[in-house]
C-alpha cells in the first residue's frame, strides 16, 4: 500500500466508493484532503456515479408496475417482475413526484394523498395527515425527496393555496411533517 501512487489511490479506488466515505477520506492526510476538495475529484466521482453497472427501473405499462433489471454495460435486460401495489389504488391513479435512491414520492390521484414508496421491497409510507399534510394539488404543488442527515430520507413538499406558499418537510425516520422557511422573491 505504501508504493501505491496518490493518484491512483484518488483517481482508481476513492472514485469509486460512496460520496460519504470519500468525504470521510479526507481526514486521512493533508495531501488527500487537498486533492479530495478539487473540483477535478467531485466531476470525477460524479461521472463514476451517475453510470452504475445496472439498476431496477420501475415501469409503470399495461395497468401494472414492474421492475426492470438492466446492465447498462451491455445493455441487457433481465426478467421483469410485476410489482403489486402495497396500497388501495388503481395503477392508473398512480402519479409518481420523485424518486431518490429507489424510493418514489407518489401521489394517489383519487385521493390527492402523499405515499412514500419503495417498489422493491414493497415498504411505503402514507404522508397524509389529518391536519392535512401529505396532501398534493397537480397545478398548485410540488414535490422533491432528499437525503437528509444520518441517512434520513425527506420529502419536501411545497405548496401554493391562492396568494400562500408554504413549505414542509417530512422526516421518514421522525415519521411526521414540519413546517420550514422558503424565502421566495415577489415574483414568485
Amino acid at each position: 500500500m505504501p508504493n501505491l501512487p496518490t493518484d491512483v489511490i484518488i483517481s482508481d479506488i476513492l472514485t469509486r466508493v460512496p460520496a460519504k466515505t470519500a468525504a470521510r477520506s479526507k481526514s486521512v492526510c493533508k495531501e488527500w484532503r487537498a486533492l479530495l476538495c478539487t473540483r477535478d475529484f467531485e466531476k470525477a466521482h460524479c461521472s463514476r456515479t451517475l453510470t452504475p453497472s445496472n439498476q431496477r427501473t420501475p415501469l409503470i405499462r399495461d395497468l401494472n408496475c414492474h421492475i426492470q433489471p438492466m446492465e447498462f454495460e451491455t445493455a441487457d435486460y433481465g426478467l421483469q417482475t410485476i410489482v403489486p401495489l402495497p396500497f388501495q389504488a388503481e395503477i392508473r391513479d398512480v402519479m409518481i413526484l420523485s424518486h431518490l435512491d429507489g424510493h418514489l414520492c407518489v401521489c394517489l390521484q383519487h385521493t390527492d394523498k402523499l405515499v412514500l414508496w419503495n417498489p422493491t421491497t414493497g415498504v411505503h409510507t402514507l404522508l397524509a395527515t389529518p391536519a392535512g399534510h401529505g396532501l398534493y394539488k397537480d397545478i398548485a404543488d410540488t414535490v422533491g425527496l432528499y437525503n437528509g442527515a444520518s441517512n434520513d430520507y425527506r420529502v419536501l413538499h411545497l405548496s401554493r393555496r391562492s396568494d400562500f406558499l408554504s413549505a414542509h418537510v417530512y422526516s421518514r425516520q421522525l415519521g411526521s411533517w414540519r413546517k420550514t422557511a422558503f424565502g421566495t422573491n415577489p415574483e414568485y
